[in-house]
Protein backbone atom coordinates (compact mmCIF):
# COMPACT_ATOMS: atom_id res chain seq x y z
CA UNK A 1 0.00 0.00 0.00
CA UNK A 2 1.47 3.13 -1.30
CA UNK A 3 1.98 6.59 1.15
CA UNK A 4 -0.11 9.74 1.30
CA UNK A 5 2.48 12.25 1.20
CA UNK A 6 1.14 15.80 1.55
CA UNK A 7 3.28 18.80 0.29
CA UNK A 8 3.05 22.03 2.06
CA UNK A 9 4.34 25.56 1.15
CA UNK A 10 4.08 28.36 2.49
CA UNK A 11 5.57 32.19 2.50
CA UNK A 12 7.09 32.00 5.84
CA UNK A 13 8.68 29.32 8.09
CA UNK A 14 5.75 29.65 10.59
CA UNK A 15 3.48 29.11 8.58
CA UNK A 16 4.99 26.00 7.01
CA UNK A 17 5.15 24.35 10.24
CA UNK A 18 1.38 25.38 10.92
CA UNK A 19 0.46 23.91 7.74
CA UNK A 20 2.92 21.02 8.58
CA UNK A 21 0.89 20.09 11.57
CA UNK A 22 -2.56 20.42 9.48
CA UNK A 23 -1.54 17.95 6.77
CA UNK A 24 -0.43 15.45 9.88
CA UNK A 25 -3.43 15.05 10.39
CA UNK A 26 -4.86 12.91 7.13
CA UNK A 27 -0.96 12.27 5.66
CA UNK A 28 1.75 9.58 6.61
CA UNK A 29 4.73 11.66 5.92
CA UNK A 30 4.59 15.69 4.86
CA UNK A 31 6.97 17.68 2.31
CA UNK A 32 8.19 20.22 3.64
CA UNK A 33 9.12 22.61 0.62
CA UNK A 34 11.45 25.41 2.07
CA UNK A 35 12.20 26.63 -1.23
CA UNK A 36 8.66 28.18 -0.85
CA UNK A 37 9.68 30.38 2.18
CA UNK A 38 11.57 33.65 2.31
CA UNK A 39 13.10 33.04 5.62
CA UNK A 40 13.78 29.35 5.91
CA UNK A 41 14.85 28.05 9.44
CA UNK A 42 15.52 23.71 9.05
CA UNK A 43 14.87 23.49 12.62
CA UNK A 44 12.39 25.75 13.12
CA UNK A 45 10.44 23.67 10.40
CA UNK A 46 11.23 20.21 11.88
CA UNK A 47 10.43 21.84 15.61
CA UNK A 48 7.49 19.84 17.23
CA UNK A 49 6.63 17.57 14.22
CA UNK A 50 4.19 14.36 15.33
CA UNK A 51 5.27 12.42 12.08
CA UNK A 52 7.51 11.72 8.88
CA UNK A 53 8.78 14.95 6.70
CA UNK A 54 10.59 14.90 3.26
CA UNK A 55 12.13 18.91 3.39
CA UNK A 56 12.92 19.74 0.15
CA UNK A 57 14.50 23.11 -1.16
CA UNK A 58 13.63 23.08 -4.81
CA UNK A 59 15.90 25.26 -6.90
CA UNK A 60 14.34 27.02 -10.04
CA UNK A 61 16.30 25.10 -12.31
CA UNK A 62 14.75 22.07 -11.60
CA UNK A 63 10.85 23.67 -11.26
CA UNK A 64 11.11 25.24 -7.89
CA UNK A 65 11.25 28.52 -6.15
CA UNK A 66 14.67 28.73 -4.39
CA UNK A 67 16.74 30.72 -6.32
CA UNK A 68 19.84 31.68 -4.19
CA UNK A 69 23.23 30.20 -4.40
CA UNK A 70 23.47 26.72 -4.40
CA UNK A 71 25.96 26.87 -1.42
CA UNK A 72 22.66 28.40 0.21
CA UNK A 73 20.66 25.23 -0.59
CA UNK A 74 23.56 22.50 0.13
CA UNK A 75 23.56 24.34 3.57
CA UNK A 76 19.70 24.05 4.24
CA UNK A 77 19.69 20.46 2.91
CA UNK A 78 22.73 19.69 4.76
CA UNK A 79 21.31 21.14 7.97
CA UNK A 80 17.84 19.09 8.05
CA UNK A 81 20.06 15.78 7.25
CA UNK A 82 22.04 16.68 10.62
CA UNK A 83 18.90 17.89 12.35
CA UNK A 84 17.43 14.20 11.81
CA UNK A 85 14.69 14.80 8.89
CA UNK A 86 13.38 11.46 8.43
CA UNK A 87 13.93 12.36 4.49
CA UNK A 88 16.21 14.90 2.61
CA UNK A 89 15.44 15.11 -1.43
CA UNK A 90 18.23 16.20 -3.38
CA UNK A 91 18.24 16.32 -7.06
CA UNK A 92 20.28 14.01 -8.85
CA UNK A 93 21.72 16.68 -11.28
CA UNK A 94 22.45 19.26 -8.19
CA UNK A 95 26.57 18.64 -7.46
CA UNK A 96 25.57 17.53 -4.05
CA UNK A 97 27.34 13.93 -3.98
CA UNK A 98 29.09 14.99 0.08
CA UNK A 99 25.57 14.63 1.30
CA UNK A 100 24.82 11.42 -0.13
CA UNK A 101 27.80 9.95 1.00
CA UNK A 102 27.31 11.50 4.69
CA UNK A 103 24.80 9.14 5.27
CA UNK A 104 25.41 6.49 2.68
CA UNK A 105 22.39 7.20 1.05
CA UNK A 106 20.12 6.56 4.13
CA UNK A 107 17.41 9.12 4.64
CA UNK A 108 18.22 10.79 0.68
CA UNK A 109 15.59 10.91 -1.47
CA UNK A 110 17.16 11.57 -5.15
CA UNK A 111 15.14 13.17 -7.67
CA UNK A 112 14.95 14.04 -11.32
CA UNK A 113 12.09 16.26 -13.05
CA UNK A 114 11.34 16.40 -16.24
CA UNK A 115 9.02 19.68 -17.60
CA UNK A 116 9.06 18.51 -21.45
CA UNK A 117 8.29 15.23 -21.69
CA UNK A 118 9.54 11.35 -21.21
CA UNK A 119 13.16 10.73 -21.84
CA UNK A 120 14.00 8.10 -24.01
CA UNK A 121 16.43 6.72 -21.58
CA UNK A 122 15.08 7.37 -18.48
CA UNK A 123 15.14 3.77 -17.47
CA UNK A 124 19.05 4.04 -17.95
CA UNK A 125 19.09 7.54 -15.69
CA UNK A 126 17.01 5.96 -12.92
CA UNK A 127 19.41 2.90 -12.78
CA UNK A 128 22.28 5.19 -12.23
CA UNK A 129 20.40 7.01 -9.65
CA UNK A 130 19.77 3.37 -7.67
CA UNK A 131 23.48 2.80 -8.06
CA UNK A 132 23.73 6.14 -6.07
CA UNK A 133 22.89 4.50 -3.14
CA UNK A 134 20.11 6.98 -2.34
CA UNK A 135 17.40 4.93 -0.03
CA UNK A 136 14.71 6.42 -2.18
CA UNK A 137 15.30 7.59 -6.00
CA UNK A 138 12.65 9.79 -7.67
CA UNK A 139 11.24 10.76 -10.85
CA UNK A 140 8.51 13.00 -11.78
CA UNK A 141 8.07 13.65 -15.69
CA UNK A 142 5.45 15.55 -17.68
CA UNK A 143 2.93 13.37 -19.71
CA UNK A 144 1.32 15.34 -22.74
CA UNK A 145 -0.57 11.64 -23.87
CA UNK A 146 -1.67 8.88 -21.88
CA UNK A 147 0.71 6.67 -23.61
CA UNK A 148 3.58 8.26 -21.83
CA UNK A 149 2.31 6.63 -18.64
CA UNK A 150 3.22 3.39 -20.32
CA UNK A 151 6.77 3.70 -19.60
CA UNK A 152 6.50 4.27 -16.17
CA UNK A 153 4.09 1.62 -15.83
CA UNK A 154 7.06 -1.24 -17.19
CA UNK A 155 9.53 0.89 -15.19
CA UNK A 156 7.73 0.75 -11.76
CA UNK A 157 7.00 -3.36 -12.67
CA UNK A 158 11.44 -3.50 -12.75
CA UNK A 159 11.83 -1.03 -9.91
CA UNK A 160 8.98 -0.96 -7.32
CA UNK A 161 9.60 -4.67 -6.50
CA UNK A 162 12.87 -3.44 -4.86
CA UNK A 163 11.10 -0.68 -3.04
CA UNK A 164 12.81 2.32 -2.58
CA UNK A 165 11.10 4.26 -5.78
CA UNK A 166 8.64 6.98 -6.82
CA UNK A 167 7.05 7.78 -10.59
CA UNK A 168 5.12 10.91 -10.47
CA UNK A 169 3.24 11.57 -14.37
CA UNK A 170 3.10 15.40 -14.46
CA UNK A 171 -0.01 16.75 -16.10
CA UNK A 172 -3.69 16.02 -16.53
CA UNK A 173 -2.78 12.53 -18.39
CA UNK A 174 -0.56 11.31 -15.26
CA UNK A 175 -3.33 11.11 -12.90
CA UNK A 176 -3.34 7.57 -13.42
CA UNK A 177 -0.04 7.62 -11.61
CA UNK A 178 -1.32 9.85 -8.91
CA UNK A 179 -4.09 7.88 -7.98
CA UNK A 180 -2.91 4.35 -8.75
CA UNK A 181 0.32 4.68 -7.44
CA UNK A 182 1.19 1.26 -6.11
CA UNK A 183 0.55 0.18 -9.79
CA UNK A 184 3.52 1.91 -10.68
CA UNK A 185 5.42 0.78 -8.01
CA UNK A 186 6.08 3.93 -5.89
CA UNK A 187 6.31 4.10 -2.46
CA UNK A 188 3.99 7.10 -1.73
CA UNK A 189 2.11 9.72 -3.79
CA UNK A 190 1.91 13.14 -3.77
CA UNK A 191 -0.78 15.60 -2.93
CA UNK A 192 -1.29 19.30 -2.14
CA UNK A 193 -1.61 22.32 -4.06
CA UNK A 194 0.80 22.34 -6.91
CA UNK A 195 -1.99 22.12 -9.36
CA UNK A 196 -0.15 23.24 -11.88
CA UNK A 197 2.02 20.18 -12.40
CA UNK A 198 -1.08 18.15 -11.73
CA UNK A 199 -1.39 17.60 -7.85
CA UNK A 200 -4.45 16.40 -6.37
CA UNK A 201 -5.79 17.74 -2.67
CA UNK A 202 -5.70 15.36 0.27
CA UNK A 203 -9.56 15.09 0.02
CA UNK A 204 -9.89 14.56 -3.95
CA UNK A 205 -7.24 11.75 -2.84
CA UNK A 206 -9.13 10.15 -0.04
CA UNK A 207 -12.81 11.22 -0.34
CA UNK A 208 -12.94 11.48 -4.41
CA UNK A 209 -10.96 8.34 -5.73
CA UNK A 210 -10.59 6.51 -2.09
CA UNK A 211 -7.49 6.07 -2.29
CA UNK A 212 -6.66 4.57 0.67
CA UNK A 213 -8.32 1.49 -0.17
CA UNK A 214 -7.07 0.85 -3.52
CA UNK A 215 -4.85 -2.53 -4.20
CA UNK A 216 -3.59 -4.31 -6.93
CA UNK A 217 -7.21 -5.98 -7.64
CA UNK A 218 -9.00 -2.56 -7.84
CA UNK A 219 -10.50 -2.52 -11.29
CA UNK A 220 -9.67 0.51 -13.53
CA UNK A 221 -12.77 2.23 -15.08
CA UNK A 222 -13.04 5.96 -16.64
CA UNK A 223 -13.85 8.46 -18.99
CA UNK A 224 -11.86 8.76 -22.10
CA UNK A 225 -12.67 11.83 -23.96
CA UNK A 226 -11.43 15.54 -24.34
CA UNK A 227 -12.43 17.60 -22.12
CA UNK A 228 -13.27 15.70 -19.34
CA UNK A 229 -12.06 17.79 -16.48
CA UNK A 230 -15.25 19.32 -15.62
CA UNK A 231 -17.39 15.80 -16.08
CA UNK A 232 -19.21 14.46 -12.86
CA UNK A 233 -19.04 10.82 -14.35
CA UNK A 234 -16.18 10.14 -11.88
CA UNK A 235 -17.94 11.67 -9.17
CA UNK A 236 -21.29 9.52 -9.93
CA UNK A 237 -19.59 6.25 -10.57
CA UNK A 238 -16.90 6.36 -7.82
CA UNK A 239 -20.35 7.11 -5.26
CA UNK A 240 -21.59 4.20 -7.21
CA UNK A 241 -18.91 2.09 -6.79
CA UNK A 242 -18.65 2.16 -2.95
CA UNK A 243 -22.52 1.90 -2.68
CA UNK A 244 -22.59 -1.39 -4.30
CA UNK A 245 -19.49 -2.29 -2.21
CA UNK A 246 -17.51 -3.28 -5.31
CA UNK A 247 -13.64 -2.82 -5.65
CA UNK A 248 -13.16 -0.30 -8.30
CA UNK A 249 -12.61 3.26 -9.23
CA UNK A 250 -13.41 5.37 -12.00
CA UNK A 251 -10.79 8.08 -13.32
CA UNK A 252 -10.54 10.89 -16.07
CA UNK A 253 -8.74 9.53 -19.08
CA UNK A 254 -7.94 12.81 -21.11
CA UNK A 255 -7.12 12.06 -24.58
CA UNK A 256 -7.33 13.69 -28.05
CA UNK A 257 -7.03 10.39 -29.91
CA UNK A 258 -8.48 7.25 -29.54
CA UNK A 259 -5.27 5.47 -30.20
CA UNK A 260 -3.55 7.24 -27.15
CA UNK A 261 -6.82 5.74 -25.02
CA UNK A 262 -6.71 2.38 -26.36
CA UNK A 263 -2.56 2.17 -25.99
CA UNK A 264 -2.74 3.25 -22.64
CA UNK A 265 -5.83 0.92 -21.63
CA UNK A 266 -4.53 -2.20 -22.44
CA UNK A 267 -0.81 -1.72 -20.89
CA UNK A 268 -2.88 -0.46 -17.14
CA UNK A 269 -5.95 -3.67 -17.91
CA UNK A 270 -8.81 -1.81 -17.45
CA UNK A 271 -11.95 -3.12 -16.93
CA UNK A 272 -13.96 -0.64 -19.04
CA UNK A 273 -14.64 3.03 -19.78
CA UNK A 274 -17.13 5.46 -20.86
CA UNK A 275 -17.04 7.26 -24.28
CA UNK A 276 -17.18 10.52 -24.90
CA UNK A 277 -16.90 13.60 -27.51
CA UNK A 278 -14.87 13.18 -29.74
CA UNK A 279 -14.38 9.51 -29.52
CA UNK A 280 -18.34 7.78 -29.46
CA UNK A 281 -17.10 6.97 -33.25
CA UNK A 282 -13.28 6.72 -33.50
CA UNK A 283 -13.50 4.15 -30.79
CA UNK A 284 -15.75 1.86 -32.02
CA UNK A 285 -13.49 1.36 -34.69
CA UNK A 286 -10.84 -0.03 -32.23
CA UNK A 287 -12.77 -2.43 -30.10
CA UNK A 288 -12.73 -5.86 -30.81
CA UNK A 289 -16.83 -6.17 -31.08
CA UNK A 290 -19.49 -3.72 -31.16
CA UNK A 291 -22.72 -5.02 -29.45
CA UNK A 292 -25.98 -4.51 -31.60
CA UNK A 293 -27.56 -1.54 -30.22
CA UNK A 294 -24.06 0.42 -30.68
CA UNK A 295 -23.64 -1.18 -34.11
CA UNK A 296 -27.29 0.19 -34.96
CA UNK A 297 -26.26 3.59 -33.44
CA UNK A 298 -23.19 3.75 -35.37
CA UNK A 299 -21.07 4.55 -32.09
CA UNK A 300 -20.40 3.57 -29.04
CA UNK A 301 -20.20 5.39 -25.58
CA UNK A 302 -19.27 2.21 -23.24
CA UNK A 303 -16.23 -0.23 -23.30
CA UNK A 304 -16.12 -3.23 -21.18
CA UNK A 305 -13.00 -5.71 -21.20
CA UNK A 306 -14.00 -9.35 -21.31
CA UNK A 307 -10.60 -11.51 -20.71
CA UNK A 308 -8.80 -9.05 -22.65
CA UNK A 309 -11.70 -8.44 -25.46
CA UNK A 310 -12.66 -4.73 -25.44
CA UNK A 311 -17.11 -4.82 -26.11
CA UNK A 312 -18.35 -1.42 -27.44
CA UNK A 313 -21.83 -0.96 -26.01
CA UNK A 314 -24.03 1.69 -26.01
CA UNK A 315 -26.11 3.11 -23.18
CA UNK A 316 -27.50 5.90 -24.37
CA UNK A 317 -30.74 4.77 -25.82
CA UNK A 318 -31.97 3.75 -22.63
CA UNK A 319 -30.72 6.67 -20.79
CA UNK A 320 -32.25 8.78 -22.94
CA UNK A 321 -35.95 7.52 -22.70
CA UNK A 322 -35.41 6.78 -19.16
CA UNK A 323 -36.82 10.08 -17.50
CA UNK A 324 -39.30 10.17 -19.98
CA UNK A 325 -41.38 6.88 -19.15
CA UNK A 326 -44.54 7.87 -17.22
CA UNK A 327 -43.91 11.58 -18.50
CA UNK A 328 -44.03 11.85 -22.28
CA UNK A 329 -46.20 9.60 -24.78
CA UNK A 330 -44.26 9.66 -27.84
CA UNK A 331 -45.92 7.40 -30.18
CA UNK A 332 -46.85 9.77 -32.99
CA UNK A 333 -44.75 12.61 -31.89
CA UNK A 334 -42.84 14.65 -34.04
CA UNK A 335 -39.13 15.13 -33.17
CA UNK A 336 -36.85 17.53 -34.22
CA UNK A 337 -33.34 16.04 -32.74
CA UNK A 338 -30.08 19.03 -33.13
CA UNK A 339 -26.85 18.18 -33.78
CA UNK A 340 -25.34 14.61 -35.60
CA UNK A 341 -22.98 13.72 -33.73
CA UNK A 342 -22.72 10.31 -31.63
CA UNK A 343 -25.87 11.35 -29.09
CA UNK A 344 -28.24 12.61 -31.94
CA UNK A 345 -27.56 8.97 -33.39
CA UNK A 346 -28.65 7.45 -30.41
CA UNK A 347 -31.28 9.84 -29.54
CA UNK A 348 -32.87 9.11 -33.17
CA UNK A 349 -33.04 5.82 -32.55
CA UNK A 350 -34.48 5.86 -29.02
CA UNK A 351 -37.24 7.81 -30.65
CA UNK A 352 -37.73 6.22 -33.70
CA UNK A 353 -38.07 2.72 -31.85
CA UNK A 354 -41.07 4.73 -29.65
CA UNK A 355 -43.21 5.60 -32.62
CA UNK A 356 -41.87 9.22 -33.07
CA UNK A 357 -41.48 10.67 -37.01
CA UNK A 358 -37.78 11.71 -36.22
CA UNK A 359 -35.97 14.44 -38.20
CA UNK A 360 -32.05 15.33 -37.63
CA UNK A 361 -31.03 19.39 -37.92
CA UNK A 362 -27.32 20.24 -37.83
CA UNK A 363 -25.54 23.30 -39.25
CA UNK A 364 -23.35 20.64 -41.36
CA UNK A 365 -26.82 19.87 -43.47
CA UNK A 366 -24.61 17.14 -44.98
CA UNK A 367 -23.64 15.38 -42.15
CA UNK A 368 -27.54 15.79 -40.72
CA UNK A 369 -28.43 13.61 -44.24
CA UNK A 370 -25.94 11.12 -44.00
CA UNK A 371 -26.92 10.86 -40.24
CA UNK A 372 -30.94 10.70 -41.09
CA UNK A 373 -29.91 8.03 -43.46
CA UNK A 374 -28.07 5.77 -41.33
CA UNK A 375 -30.91 5.64 -38.55
CA UNK A 376 -34.02 5.78 -40.94
CA UNK A 377 -34.54 9.48 -39.83
CA UNK A 378 -35.39 12.06 -42.25
CA UNK A 379 -33.05 15.21 -42.45
CA UNK A 380 -34.44 18.99 -42.05
CA UNK A 381 -33.17 22.64 -42.34
CA UNK A 382 -31.36 24.26 -39.34
CA UNK A 383 -33.04 25.71 -36.85
CA UNK A 384 -36.29 23.69 -37.41
CA UNK A 385 -39.66 25.59 -38.32
CA UNK A 386 -41.94 26.82 -35.94
CA UNK A 387 -44.45 24.70 -35.46
CA UNK A 388 -42.64 21.66 -37.18
CA UNK A 389 -42.13 20.05 -34.13
CA UNK A 390 -43.64 18.74 -30.80
CA UNK A 391 -40.40 17.20 -28.78
CA UNK A 392 -37.18 19.37 -29.63
CA UNK A 393 -33.64 17.32 -28.37
CA UNK A 394 -30.24 19.29 -28.29
CA UNK A 395 -27.83 16.94 -28.66
CA UNK A 396 -25.04 19.79 -29.07
CA UNK A 397 -22.49 20.59 -26.60
CA UNK A 398 -23.60 24.75 -27.12
CA UNK A 399 -24.72 25.90 -24.03
CA UNK A 400 -22.52 24.16 -22.21
CA UNK A 401 -20.47 25.27 -18.81
CA UNK A 402 -18.13 27.80 -19.19
CA UNK A 403 -20.68 29.28 -22.04
CA UNK A 404 -23.44 28.95 -20.39
CA UNK A 405 -25.45 32.10 -22.37
CA UNK A 406 -25.23 29.85 -25.60
CA UNK A 407 -28.47 28.39 -27.04
CA UNK A 408 -28.55 26.35 -29.95
CA UNK A 409 -32.01 27.93 -30.48
CA UNK A 410 -33.67 31.12 -30.65
CA UNK A 411 -36.73 31.48 -28.49
CA UNK A 412 -38.91 32.29 -30.89
CA UNK A 413 -38.13 28.41 -32.51
CA UNK A 414 -39.66 26.98 -29.22
CA UNK A 415 -43.37 26.37 -30.51
CA UNK A 416 -43.17 22.95 -29.51
CA UNK A 417 -44.52 21.29 -25.94
CA UNK A 418 -41.24 19.08 -24.81
CA UNK A 419 -37.78 19.84 -24.92
CA UNK A 420 -35.26 17.84 -23.90
CA UNK A 421 -31.67 19.43 -23.16
CA UNK A 422 -28.36 16.78 -23.01
CA UNK A 423 -26.20 19.46 -21.30
CA UNK A 424 -26.44 18.78 -17.54
CA UNK A 425 -23.83 21.58 -16.96
CA UNK A 426 -25.04 24.24 -15.95
CA UNK A 427 -28.41 21.68 -14.93
CA UNK A 428 -30.55 24.62 -16.11
CA UNK A 429 -29.30 25.80 -19.26
CA UNK A 430 -30.40 28.75 -21.07
CA UNK A 431 -32.27 26.47 -23.48
CA UNK A 432 -34.59 25.28 -20.88
CA UNK A 433 -35.30 28.45 -19.36
CA UNK A 434 -36.92 30.07 -22.20
CA UNK A 435 -38.68 26.52 -23.29
CA UNK A 436 -40.39 26.86 -19.79
CA UNK A 437 -40.96 30.14 -20.18
CA UNK A 438 -42.41 29.62 -23.48
CA UNK A 439 -45.05 26.80 -21.87
CA UNK A 440 -42.85 23.59 -22.75
CA UNK A 441 -42.20 20.63 -20.75
CA UNK A 442 -38.74 20.69 -20.00
CA UNK A 443 -36.46 17.54 -19.26
CA UNK A 444 -32.30 18.44 -18.15
CA UNK A 445 -29.80 16.83 -19.64
CA UNK A 446 -28.51 15.29 -15.67
CA UNK A 447 -31.39 12.61 -16.02
CA UNK A 448 -30.31 11.71 -19.06
CA UNK A 449 -26.81 11.36 -17.78
CA UNK A 450 -27.84 9.31 -14.52
CA UNK A 451 -29.80 6.94 -16.82
CA UNK A 452 -27.33 6.15 -18.86
CA UNK A 453 -24.59 5.98 -16.04
CA UNK A 454 -26.60 3.41 -14.16
CA UNK A 455 -26.92 0.89 -17.24
CA UNK A 456 -22.88 1.50 -17.94
CA UNK A 457 -22.51 0.15 -13.94
CA UNK A 458 -24.90 -2.85 -14.21
CA UNK A 459 -23.60 -3.77 -17.54
CA UNK A 460 -19.73 -3.70 -16.27
CA UNK A 461 -20.18 -4.82 -12.51
CA UNK A 462 -23.70 -6.48 -12.34
CA UNK A 463 -25.16 -4.38 -10.23
CA UNK A 464 -27.54 -1.45 -10.90
CA UNK A 465 -26.71 1.42 -8.83
CA UNK A 466 -29.63 3.17 -6.99
CA UNK A 467 -30.08 7.00 -9.19
CA UNK A 468 -30.35 8.79 -6.27
CA UNK A 469 -26.97 7.82 -5.30
CA UNK A 470 -25.47 8.76 -8.54
CA UNK A 471 -27.23 11.98 -8.76
CA UNK A 472 -26.43 12.86 -5.29
CA UNK A 473 -22.86 12.72 -6.48
CA UNK A 474 -23.00 14.60 -9.52
CA UNK A 475 -25.37 17.81 -7.76
CA UNK A 476 -22.15 17.76 -5.15
CA UNK A 477 -19.96 17.85 -8.03
CA UNK A 478 -21.34 20.71 -9.90
CA UNK A 479 -21.47 22.76 -7.07
CA UNK A 480 -17.96 22.11 -6.37
CA UNK A 481 -17.24 23.45 -9.74
CA UNK A 482 -19.42 26.57 -9.68
CA UNK A 483 -17.82 27.40 -6.41
CA UNK A 484 -14.37 26.87 -7.74
CA UNK A 485 -15.18 28.93 -10.56
CA UNK A 486 -16.58 32.26 -8.85
CA UNK A 487 -13.91 31.91 -6.24
CA UNK A 488 -11.49 32.09 -9.36
CA UNK A 489 -13.54 34.92 -10.71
Amino acid sequence: MPLLCVTVTAPTTAELRRKRDQAAADADIVELRLDSVKDPDVAAALAGRRGPVIVTCRPTWEGGRFGGAEEERRRILGDAIALGAEYVDIEWRAEFGDLLRQTGGRRIVLSFHDFDGVPNDLGERVQTMRASGAEVVKIAVKTRQLADCVPLIELGARMGQGGGYVAVGMGDCGLATRVLAGRFGSMWTYAGSEHQVGQLTTTTLLNDYHFRTLTDATDVYGLVGLPVSHSVSPAMHNAAFVAAEVDAVYLPFPTASAEDFVTFGRAMNIKGASVTIPHKVSLADRVDEVDAVARRVGAINTVRVIDGRWIGGNSDVGGFLAPLKGRVSLPGLRAAVLGAGGAARAVAIALGSSGCRVRLHARNTRQAEVVAAAVLAESGPYPPEPGSWDMLVNCTPVGTYPRVDDTPIDARHLTGRHVYDLVYNPIETRLLREAARAGCQTTGGLDMLVGQAQEQCQWWTGVRPPAAIMREAALKRLAEFTRDANHVV
